[in-house]
């Protein structure tokens, strides 16, 4: 098959979230498995430069979007087997950072226009486009309502993948006809309470659509998880499915990861060890082999559930335990951090910045990993732990739920501490019973071998995906 795979972020060019992470990984699985993918993101000025040097410039062209005759630059790269086509438009993609920008609805109908009109300019004409999240949500409205009957897009199917239904790409319907250049007889695919909603225009137009995780499939369906698009996913659930995520198990590997101070394996858990204690000399923590070092890398806002720990953090700090977050988000959430390590110096680290490589240190050198989110749809962090041997503790909600299950002493299965009611007592409860695991040493080593031995890749996931490419084609 030839798949285009559509995002507005892919690892190795520019990562801001979990999209990054899976639209660099997928692809290349399904490349492995012998088809054809590609794919599409902006030329963003923010990438980093090295990443500029490996793309090649192809041509450019100008192409009609609303009322405009906008340019179009057509960069290409080939990493891993999966050929890469990056759009450039200073007036649009030469920003500080990819989102959050105030014309960030336009900038995107301009991307999602390109992505089907660079197509006979590099003479490919794919079998499925694959479009993910609201930033690329108008490729399969464009392609019905303006494409449909021009020689090559006859025939195209269209996958809509939902990774965080809280954004949905919401805006006044003014924008309509002058920003997005859709005809107001076509205004029905977009409204949704009053306004353009973006990904409601995917989700009528998409032969099939999926999220990240089937418990999140599940989820949406329900107004408490669906910030006010239930009543169409319900409408349509014929086409959704659930596929939990893989990751990455080249990049995600304790046994060659370069971050780390010592590589080890589920053969060799004895040496995590090693990384505990330069992870605690590098935070300026005292050095102790003997109490658990729970670890939390995260955005610090209320859907990854900081509430919780701010609620029961004085209860958390009674015991002998050591704590290292990673994350920016909300400032109040930044500062309440820095005053638990303020106020807790021998046993609090708030890291409030993003690093890469701190956080590859954390998933190696921490005992427990917590992850108590409000909502997830499919989360990458709790499996990348699994894959270091570091116990998750997670609320059982998305993806957590599918990914992390119950550890049963009497009988040895299960990776990971769950909790299931959103709530910080519950929450605590389930940092007590992981450290009653971390104690006893034959408990310790088999949740270990469970986490660490467990399949985490992008395997099974990618043949869910070909799968449904299969059933629309």
């Amino acid at each position: 098959m030839k798949i285009l795979f559509a995002a507005s972020e892919a690892l190795p060019f520019i990562k801001v979230g979990g999209l990054g992470d899976v639209a660099g990984a997928l692809p290349k699985a399904l490349v492995q498995k012998g088809h054809d993918v590609r794919v599409v993101i902006p030329l963003y000025s923010s990438m980093k430069q090295q990443m500029r040097d490996q793309c090649q410039y192809m041509k450019y062209f100008y192409f009609n979007f609303g009322w405009r005759s906008s340019y179009c630059g057509v960069f290409t790269a080939l990493v891993d087997g999966v050929t890469y086509y990056l759009i450039d438009n200073e007036q649009y993609f030469k920003r500080p950072a990819p989102y959050g920008e105030y014309d960030d609805a336009e900038r995107f109908a301009y991307f999602s226009k390109a992505v089907l009109e660079i197509l006979p300019q590099v003479g490919f004409f794919p079998d499925v486009i694959h479009a993910n999240d609201w930033h690329t949500a108008l490729v399969s409205v464009y392609l019905d309502t303006q494409y449909r009957l021009i020689e090559g897009y006859g025939n195209i199917k269209t996958v809509f993948s939902i990774h965080n239904i809280e954004f949905q790409g919401k805006y006044g319907m003014e924008i309509l006809e002058s920003v997005l250049g859709i005809y107001k007889g076509q205004a029905n695919l977009l409204e949704h309470d009053g306004c353009i909603n973006l990904m409601k225009g995917a989700i009528e137009c998409s032969n099939a659509v999926t999220t990240v995780s089937r418990s999140y499939a599940q989820e949406i369906l329900s107004p408490y998880f669906s910030f006010g698009l239930d009543p169409i996913l319900r409408a349509r659930q014929y086409k959704l499915t659930g596929i939990v995520n893989g990751i990455d198990t080249d990049l995600f590997d304790p046994a060659t990861d370069v971050h780390i101070h010592t590589n080890y394996t589920a053969n060799t858990p004895d040496n995590k060890r090693f990384n505990k204690r330069e992870l605690q000399r590098e935070m300026g923590l005292p050095e102790r082999n003997d109490i658990p070092l729970i670890g939390m890398v995260t955005r610090l806002t209320p859907q990854k559930g900081v509430d919780l720990l701010e609620q029961v953090m004085d209860k958390l700090m009674e015991c002998d335990i050591q704590l290292i977050v990673l994350g920016t988000g909300y400032p109040d959430y930044e500062n309440f951090m820095r005053y638990c390590e303020y106020a807790h110096h021998d046993k609090v680290r708030s890291c409030i910045m993003f690093s890469s490589s701190l956080a590859q240190k954390i998933y190696a050198g921490a005992d427990m990993f917590l992850m108590p989110s409000r909502s997830e749809p499919c989360g990458l962090a709790q499996m990348i732990a699994l894959r270091y041997g570091t116990i998750p503790i997670v609320h059982a909600v998305g993806g957590l739920k599918d990914t992390v299950h119950p550890f049963e002493a009497g009988s040895g299965t299960g990776n990971g501490v769950t909790f299931q009611s959103f709530n910080a007592y519950d929450m605590l409860d389930a940092i007590y019973r992981s450290m009653t695991i971390w104690y006893d040493k034959d408990q310790l080593k088999t949740i270990l071998r469970n986490g660490m031995t467990g399949d985490y890749s992008w395997n099974a996931s990618a043949d869910e995906y070909i799968r449904i490419y299969e059933s629309i084609l």
